[in-house]
């Protein structure tokens, strides 16, 4: 099995529920585990893995689609993995809020999805 990570990637987007959060934005720190079984090819070619790079501008791209919830930017992240890489068994993403608006609160909220597939 070989993983792909992303880790602490830290993308300004306009997620919330509070008022003022779709427009003033924060940042967001996201991480990301893709794992899958790789062929019987030599892994020396892009064509033979996932690329980092194609599923940073994946997770980039959704980022910055405006949404209430840190769930449901996982949710799609996930499906969105899934779909473009079926052969994908198992996918990790967390997702946190860098400055939470909540009042005396310190450190940073987030949420862990975490789907393995059988097929």
């Amino acid at each position: 099995m070989l993983t792909v990570h992303l880790q602490n990637l830290i993308i300004h987007a306009f997620h919330g529920v509070y008022k003022g959060e779709h427009k003033a934005g924060n940042n967001f720190e996201v991480d990301l585990s893709v794992s899958y079984e790789e062929k019987n090819v030599k892994l020396d070619k892009l064509e033979n893995i996932i690329s980092y790079e194609d599923l940073f501008k994946l997770v980039k791209k959704r980022m910055e689609v405006s949404t209430p919830l840190l769930e449901e930017i996982a949710d799609s992240i996930v499906r969105k993995i899934k779909h473009q890489y079926s052969f994908v068994k198992e996918i990790k993403i967390s997702i946190f809020k860098v400055e939470a608006p909540i009042a005396n609160f310190q450190g940073k909220p987030g949420i862990t999805l975490h789907k393995k597939f059988d097929d």
